[in-house]
């Protein structure tokens, strides 16, 4: 992999010298914020002028707002890595960000502005994301990563299709889990890539010994078979067949985090961090498979890919990442190791208020107050390190 290349020369705000800084600060405070305002809708003090219906509202916002902010955050500080081209920056970034944080104020006033230009504005971003991401991708003649623009490509169509359903049907279905499972592979490539490489790299350095097992047919085949179990979930989710496939594909996800060596890397919090939002992975799988079998609710297995897999791995991938950017040490403060707990708690909390509905409001509300204080915990906790010029060493 080509070393990531220097900055242009750039004078302007720092928050606009790389790709991550806009869009993890800012969906950290999104999805910080949108939650603790569908709390307030949920507790019925509180509305939203939105042409969705309120939990059409949370879950947009959720999949197609706050994650398409994490990928491109990701994606912006990887793919000069994977093509040893310059990063995007300055005005152009800005231009990006603006055009999410305009997806947000349409999706959020739709109904007072319509549905359709709301959706015009929202969709544009997922759109324009993937068209930057595969310039690049292919300008470096980089093929191997085109597979994030399918993904991405997928997210667009997803949330075309959120908003039509939503329009036409009064409620989204495919394109939310057309969302979630687009955002859920994404994690299932690029996790399988980076979580047994920082791991490998700490075990060498920190506690020589075991180290993950390298990539090979068998991570290939899953990885195959869980995009065939989504695909499947997406288009019919209670189908004895959708229920086979997730099962297996939560067996073969569990057994290939198993060979990464998860269990030695206690002593760093932010590689342990990794594995843990990974085991969401085969949790979500196997909750899926239960619910196809109508075993439990549907909802477990969406929030512990949800809440568990995207959450927890997003503040993961922006923490490390963000500190290695910026030349600082990569080193879990224990204010970060609190952000990650809340963040873990908050996934558990909402699966379990899926599977113990006596304990449901309680949980849900205990979720939704730990999911803020996380991600709005990351904000405050990464602010001067997202804001201020690169440190040195």
């Amino acid at each position: 992999m080509p070393p990531i290349p220097r900055l242009r020369i750039y004078d302007g705000p720092a928050l606009l010298s790389n790709g991550f800084r806009p869009f993890f600060l800012l969906g950290s405070i999104y999805a910080g914020g949108a939650i603790l305002l569908w709390l307030a809708v949920y507790l019925g003090g509180a509305g939203v002028p939105s042409a969705f219906a309120p939990l059409d509202w949370h879950m947009h916002e959720m999949l197609y707002g706050y994650a398409p902010a994490a990928i491109a955050g990701f994606l912006f500080t990887a793919v000069p890595n994977w093509t040893g081209r310059l990063p995007l920056q300055g005005r152009p970034l800005a231009a990006l960000a603006a055009l999410w944080a305009a997806g947000r104020v349409a999706v959020f006033f739709s109904g007072v502005t319509g549905w359709a230009f709301a959706a015009l504005v929202d969709c544009l971003f997922p759109l324009t994301l993937g068209a930057v991401v595969a310039r690049e991708i292919v300008a470096g003649r980089n093929w191997r990563n085109l597979v994030a623009v399918a993904l991405v490509t997928i997210l667009f169509i997803g949330d075309v299709a959120f908003h039509l359903e939503s329009h036409l049907r009064g409620a989204a279905v495919y394109g939310a889990r057309a969302g979630l499972a687009a955002t859920i592979m994404l994690i299932i490539v690029v996790g399988g890539r980076v979580v047994p490489s920082f791991t490998r790299n700490w075990l060498a350095r920190e506690n020589p010994g075991r180290l993950p097992v390298p990539a090979g047919r068998f991570d290939a085949a899953s990885t195959g078979f869980c995009a065939l179990a989504l695909a499947a979930w997406t288009l019919a989710p209670h189908a004895f067949v959708t229920g086979l496939l997730a099962g297996l594909a939560g067996a073969a996800q569990a057994f290939r985090l198993s060979r990464w060596a998860g269990d030695r890397t206690g002593a760093d919090a932010l590689v342990l961090i990794l594995h843990v939002a990974y085991a969401f992975i085969p949790m979500g799988f196997l909750l899926t498979a239960a619910a196809a079998f109508d075993l439990v609710s549907s909802s477990a297995g969406t929030h512990a890919f949800g809440a568990g897999a995207i959450g927890v791995m997003t503040l993961a991938i922006m923490s490390r990442a963000s500190l290695g950017h910026t030349g600082r040490a990569l080193f879990a403060s224990p204010s970060l190791r609190l952000v990650y707990v809340l963040a873990v708690v908050a996934a558990l909390a909402r699966v379990a208020a899926a599977l113990l509905p006596e304990w449901g409001f309680t949980l849900l509300l205990a979720a939704g107050f730990a999911w803020s204080a996380a991600f709005l915990g990351f904000a405050i906790l990464y602010w001067p390190i997202l804001t201020k010029p690169r440190a040195s060493r």
